[in-house]
């Protein structure tokens, strides 16, 4: 329906029929393609007639409405008022009774279309994670500016009633100040940002980065603008300062990955509930839980999000920041914990001595994890250690305090500035174990990917032998791949799902010039095949050839005619992706040559192996925030089982729950002993026995015209998750 409630009021040619070819190829388009309106005369009653009209004429009852908190609160009066109006239709002899009885019920299913992500009850509305990736984008370039100036930036994002996008790109840079509306700062705000910049620039910080949201306001509801930051740090400091408003970029650009998924995802859920309604259903909003679709009563959602706001009139701030939810807040808490070392004399000291090092291949987002342990190690007492290299630089006792400052601007960088090797320590045990003791180190924290883990494995192992090992230790799953049992998101992969979803944006664009043309594109992953699957989702590819779910010579035929169909269509161009390690004996060269050899005449080839630029570039903002919160979450751990675990003036932990892998499972975050893991792996492949993402495989063939079934068991039916907190899962979409 072009132009949103406008068009079902204007009617006519704004309500038509879609195909399949209609929706083709809008998958990486911003914006709406149908449009979008504010509408006055949907607010009064004649509109909403005029509107049910138009409806019942076409014999529409069932309305999917994508939009913020005032679309889905209309769409909800709308359907509270429709047996009145085709009541109102019928004494105005414009339908008869027989329409009435017809169309009796109207059904209706809310999705959340929103970059400020300030709707209760989903943990990410869509739009918000595209929106991060423009703002971080325009961070990424200040930041390089800078090395060259000595400069503060004042940055204003988007945001009037909601700070989320403030908060989330504060923690993503590192930024030194953000001002959000939910929690306005304390009075004296002026002189504490000043010393602070002071401070930076003391220690040869080159960069101040201060975020302002639109709605910023002071703790007497008193509006904060970028201008007058800028103001108070050029008169109180002479700093050179600059402001950049971004407004409507951020609505702008390609979508992001994780939008691609969460909006097909989103969509699907939808046209099951709409079939499975009843005139008893109230109506629904689809959300993301954690990694789970869910539906929520809309009324109850919409409800809580202008309680927010009344909140907020009201000066009650730490209710307004409740209510936002649990994963609102922890952003909250871990920018608190981050952003503002107390003064060393303030801090406790605990004569805890901990390590931190990177193993495996590298994994955008391992710096930033670096980085929040490292800080979150200091408020708590500890002494913290970087291991350079992995488990070999361990051995040889490349290992160095690090201090606050020394782990500054690391958020944005990708890979891994400790160095990362894939080698595992079985075969230095006693080395590591001798460094250990050296340095006294008093628990570990290992950041990466499967070899973190088998290397965990191996430590948990070895304590009968070593007692340097009897110490708390905490794997952080990073690696491209998302293959390391006990978490559904590793660090790394959002990013590279990124990398791959923009090459295959550039190539299907190279292919909009020439007709018929089919391309096949290898992923890497290991056996895992996360990547090409979802990759596959994200890019609106025809197929995946992936290791979980094998495939023989007849599935590849099959996928050749369909292409062979496709291209009889309007959309005369394929996309075919392989993950690397999908089949020994059907190679990517052997499919494109069978993909050439049978397409003869109808379509021609090409075939694309993407690479280490998978593992490349500035991390996305989904990776810089989830490996800065969950390394938080598990320095914290670490703190807990150090004092747990101190006994007569010394640190002793053998038990099963001292070596955890802290990971994402459906809505919560997990600490995992590594031993009771052992039992989900798969180690000759080195993936987990079950994936979740698997149950997204059937929607892939859907939304590539292949007859399948789509199991429901990823929906559950409106579900009541306590809507007090509605937000329930820690992060999971950031």
């Amino acid at each position: 329906m072009p132009k949103g409630y406008q068009g079902m009021v204007d009617g006519g040619d704004n309500i038509v029929e879609v195909s399949w070819e209609s929706v083709s190829s809008i998958l990486q388009v911003g914006g709406t393609v149908i449009g979008s309106a504010r509408c006055k005369a949907f607010r009064t009653r004649e509109g909403r007639l005029q509107a049910a009209y138009n409806l019942v004429q076409r014999g529409i009852t069932n309305l999917c409405v994508i939009g913020g908190d005032g679309s889905l609160t209309g769409a909800n009066l709308f359907r509270e008022e429709w047996s009145g109006l085709l009541e109102e239709l019928a004494q105005k002899g414009k339908i008869d009774e027989e329409a009435v009885k017809k169309y009796a019920y109207l059904n209706i299913v809310g999705m959340v279309g929103s970059i400020d992500n300030d709707f209760c009850g989903t943990d990410m509305t869509i739009g918000t994670d595209s929106a991060l990736h423009r703002i971080i984008e325009v961070v990424d370039a200040i930041m390089t500016t800078a090395q060259s100036h000595q400069r503060t930036f004042v940055l204003e994002v988007m945001g009037r009633h909601c700070g989320y996008l403030a908060l989330v790109s504060a923690l993503a840079c590192g930024a030194d100040w953000v001002f959000i509306p939910e929690y306005p700062p304390e009075e004296g705000w002026e002189d504490s940002m000043c010393v602070k910049l002071s401070e930076n620039r003391a220690r040869k910080k080159r960069l101040n980065i201060i975020i302002v949201a639109e709605g910023a306001i002071d703790c007497h509801n008193k509006p904060i603008t970028s201008e007058k930051v800028k103001d108070l740090v050029v008169q109180r400091l002479g700093f050179d300062t600059r402001v950049t408003i971004l407004g409507h970029v951020q609505r702008g650009g390609t979508p992001s990955a994780f939008d691609r998924i969460l909006a097909s995802r989103m969509g699907v859920e939808a046209v099951l509930a709409l079939l499975e309604a009843t005139p008893d259903t109230p109506a629904c909003v689809v959300s993301l839980s954690g990694n789970q679709a869910v539906r929520l009563p809309l009324m109850e959602c919409v409800q809580m999000t202008q309680e927010v706001q009344k909140a907020m009139d009201e000066g009650r701030f730490v209710e307004a920041v409740r209510l936002r939810g649990r994963s609102f807040e922890n952003n909250l808490n871990t920018y608190k914990l981050l952003s503002h070392k107390r003064p060393d004399a303030e801090l406790p000291k605990t004569n805890f001595n901990v390590a931190i090092l990177n193993v495996g291949a590298p994994a955008a987002g391992m710096n930033a994890a670096v980085r929040a342990a490292v800080r979150v190690g200091i408020t708590e007492g500890h002494k913290m250690f970087a291991v350079i290299d992995g488990f070999e630089g361990f051995a040889r006792g490349k290992i160095k305090e690090i201090s606050w400052g020394d782990v500054g601007g690391w958020t944005g960088q990708g890979g891994s500035i400790l160095g990362t090797k894939r080698t595992l320590p079985a075969k230095y045990l006693e080395k590591i174990a001798d460094q250990m003791r050296t340095n006294n180190i008093n628990a570990l924290m290992v950041i990466g990917g499967f070899e973190a883990y088998e290397s965990c494995l191996q430590l948990h192992e070895a304590r009968s032998r070593f007692e340097e090992f009897c110490v708390p230790v905490c794997v952080l799953p990073a690696t491209i791949s998302n293959n390391v049992p006990g978490t559904d998101f590793s660090i790394g992969a959002d990013t590279a799902l990124n990398a791959i979803v923009e090459t295959c944006d550039r190539i299907k664009q190279s292919a909009s010039g020439t007709k018929r043309r089919v391309f096949i594109i290898e992923t890497m992953g290991g056996y895992c095949g996360y990547l090409a699957n979802m990759g596959a989702l994200a890019a609106g590819a025809d197929a995946a050839y992936i290791f979980e779910e094998q495939f023989d010579i007849r599935e590849l035929q099959a996928n050749v005619e369909h292409l062979t169909e496709k291209m009889k269509t309007s959309i005369q161009r394929g996309l075919v992706l392989r993950n690397e390690n999908s089949n020994e004996n059907y190679t990517t060269d052997f499919i494109y040559q069978l993909y050439s050899e049978e397409g003869k005449g109808v379509f021609d080839c090409r075939k694309n192996v993407l690479g280490h630029m998978q593992q490349g570039g500035a991390p996305s903002p989904f990776d810089r925030n989830f490996g800065t919160k969950i390394s938080a979450k598990a320095m914290q751990w670490i703190s807990k089982k150090l004092k747990e675990t101190y006994r007569k003036g010394k640190v002793f932990a053998n038990t099963d729950d001292s070596v955890c892998l802290l990971g994402m499972r459906r809505r919560n975050l997990v600490f995992q002993p590594v031993a009771e893991l052992k039992n989900e792996t798969d180690f000759v492949h080195r993936i987990p026995k079950e994936q979740w993402w698997l149950k997204l495989r059937p929607l892939m063939k859907i939304l590539a015209k292949y007859k399948t079934s789509y199991d429901v068991s990823d929906s559950g039916q409106l579900e009541h998750v306590a809507m007090h907190s509605p937000k329930e899962a820690e992060t999971g979409a950031i």
